[in-house]
């Protein structure tokens, strides 16, 4: 099947409702990685285009032409930029695809109809969401109001960029706030076609600014801004104790961080199926060639069926070799970047000098070198930085553990608290063990479990905050008191 890769493709950046090219005229030039090839010029935005998108914000915010506006109206226009992703889906995710790497058979099935799903939910949410009256004494009444914040700085990484940026957009929006999102200056593309999109949805000039460009620019200036009220982001624990410390030294703005993970799997060996346990172990190490900050990269298994399970996993990651991702054949694509797939390869390395190696082979693709496939690791210690450290890339450690307790203890001792998951055919194993995970998702039998009624973050340096769900709208408001004293 031949797929046309011809798309639109415009790299400016939208602020105030127009489409404009950075303050100071320069672009980078953003690489397919799957080929090595340049896919698009994309305008470089700088402190100015913040100060012009965040002044068109707040402009926005004041006039009340969104912030006032009904809240079934907002909900409406939700509803028709959801509608407006599912009719471009085939546009969005060829761009996906080729802008990040991962196969166009996931971006198509996975992160453009949940994009749409999370801005149809919200929409849907809008008029539902309702203030409070308290008890009060006699001759008195109090409102508790969720009131918008203002304006909302969003920063989204690359490896779920639509995905991620419906997470921010839609609960800050239904809010009631203006937003300036910052896309991943690696995978700009299909964050601009949003902002599009939402314009012609309905939502104001000003009320969605897009700004792509170095993360060590915008980022910095959306941080440290005194006109941002409220800073969304998910990407790296380093990154997200910078933006602790702009909020600190700027305004105190609102901060909602999704950091990094190291999130386990535990296997039992009362698991009723384990070739199931391992197929899905699999998929929540390798998936999106496991540039996901939930990935499950540390699995743990039950000594007796330790090596019949290492068997099944090496056999069910055959499943995510890497291909060329626009052939549906392709289990994965490519990293999103030959310099990414350097760590990567640096980290699989690591792996055969100290413990005992499947797979990781680095290969190279249609002139690219950002092909790496999946990597189980075994004999590491728990003191071993593939225990400890973040890859982001298609790794995996397995240890053995003895008992339940020596299980839970492996599975915290970790810097991170994202997720976990854990198999067993125990309910009362399940619920003790899920209740002693500190994780801000446990995933009993299935692995990386989400959906849009829930709250997905993490503890610990996996920051705080949640996205998802009604309690996603609590990053982008204030609580604010009305008392009336009648008597």
């Amino acid at each position: 099947m031949t797929i046309d890769t011809t798309v639109r493709i415009d790299g400016r950046a939208i602020i105030n409702g127009d489409r404009v090219g950075a303050s100071s005229g320069e672009t980078f030039i953003t690489i397919n990685p799957a080929t090595g090839e340049p896919l698009a010029e994309v305008a470089r935005g700088g402190a100015a285009d913040v100060d012009r998108a965040v002044a068109a914000a707040r402009a926005a915010f004041e006039s009340g032409a969104w912030s006032r506006r009904d809240a079934a109206d907002r909900g409406a226009v939700l509803r028709r930029l959801a509608d407006l992703i599912e009719k471009n889906a085939a546009e969005l995710a060829l761009l996906e695809s080729l802008d990040m790497g991962k196969p166009l058979s996931q971006t198509s099935t996975v992160d453009v109809p949940g994009t749409a799903a999370t801005f149809r939910w919200y929409g849907e949410l809008a008029d539902k969401l309702t203030d409070e009256v308290p008890s009060t004494p006699p001759g008195s009444t109090a409102i508790v109001s969720r009131v918008a914040l203002g304006v909302v700085a969003a920063i989204v990484p690359w490896n779920y960029l639509l995905d991620i940026a419906a997470w921010k957009l839609a609960p800050a929006l239904v809010a009631g706030n203006s937003v300036v999102l910052k896309p991943a200056e690696t995978t700009s593309l299909t964050a601009l076609r949003l902002g599009e999109l939402a314009l012609e949805a309905g939502i104001p000039a000003g009320v969605l600014n897009v700004v792509p460009g170095p993360g060590s620019v915008i980022g910095r200036a959306l941080g440290l801004h005194p006109d941002v009220d409220a800073l969304t982001f998910t990407g790296s624990t380093a990154v997200a104790k910078k933006l602790l410390t702009y909020a600190g030294e700027s305004n105190m703005k609102r901060l909602s961080l999704e950091a990094g993970g190291k999130s386990s799997n535990l296997i039992f060996a009362d698991v009723e199926d384990l070739a199931l346990a391992a197929e899905k172990a699999a998929l929540g190490a390798f998936y999106n060639q496991g540039e996901v900050c939930s990935a499950n990269s540390r699995i743990f298994v039950e000594r007796p069926v330790y090596d019949e399970f290492v068997g099944l996993l090496t056999t069910a990651a055959e499943a995510y070799r890497s291909g060329d991702p626009l052939d549906p054949a392709s289990g994965n694509g490519a990293l999103v970047s030959e310099s990414h797939a350097d760590g990567v390869a640096a980290a699989i390395e690591a792996a055969a000098r100290d413990g005992e190696l499947i797979g990781g082979e680095r290969l190279q693709r249609q002139g690219s070198t950002a092909f790496i496939e999946p990597a189980i690791v075994a004999g590491l210690p728990l003191s071993h930085a593939l225990h400890r450290e973040e890859v982001f890339g298609p790794l995996v450690v397995v240890q053995a553990f003895d008992d339940e307790a020596d299980a839970v203890r492996a599975a915290n001792d970790t810097d991170y608290g994202l997720a976990a998951s854990l198999w067993t055919s125990s309910l009362s194993r399940a619920h003790r063990v899920s209740e002693r995970l500190v994780a801000g998702t446990v995933s009993v039998n299935t692995v990386d479990a989400l959906g849009s009624t829930t709250p997905f973050g993490g503890f610990k340096q996996s920051g705080f905050g949640r996205d998802l769900s009604r309690h996603a709208i609590d990053n982008y408001v204030g609580l604010k008191t009305t008392w009336f004293q009648h008597a």
